[in-house]
């Protein structure tokens, strides 16, 4: 649970980051927010994935580094991209179905 956090918290950061960037230049200079928030969190998760599979397992801890790639970084990740391009499907349907 707490890596679903952590990986939202890293998603929105990246996501207003993109905004306030078009904000601050004046144009829409990364056109696609939500992707942008996506790139972020591949990166740094990424980054997780190298950290866990190179640094030894707790000495409490029968669980295999497999166990903890897959908790700790590839069902948030798969959690937060799914929900990303369903929001992303449902806005482009409500923009094809608004009336002009």
């Amino acid at each position: 649970m707490g890596a679903l956090i952590f990986y939202t918290g890293i998603y929105f950061l990246g996501y207003y980051t993109a905004h306030l960037l078009n904000q601050a230049v004046g144009r829409a200079l990364i056109a696609h927010r939500r992707i942008a928030g996506l790139v972020l969190v591949l990166t740094v998760s990424m980054a997780h994935a190298y950290k866990i599979m190179t640094s030894s397992p707790p000495h409490d801890h029968g669980d295999g580094a497999g166990y903890a790639l897959g908790l700790y970084v590839i069902l948030p990740v798969t959690l937060i991209a799914i929900a990303v391009f369903f929001f992303s499907r449902m806005s482009d349907q409500d923009d094809d179905e608004s009336p002009p």
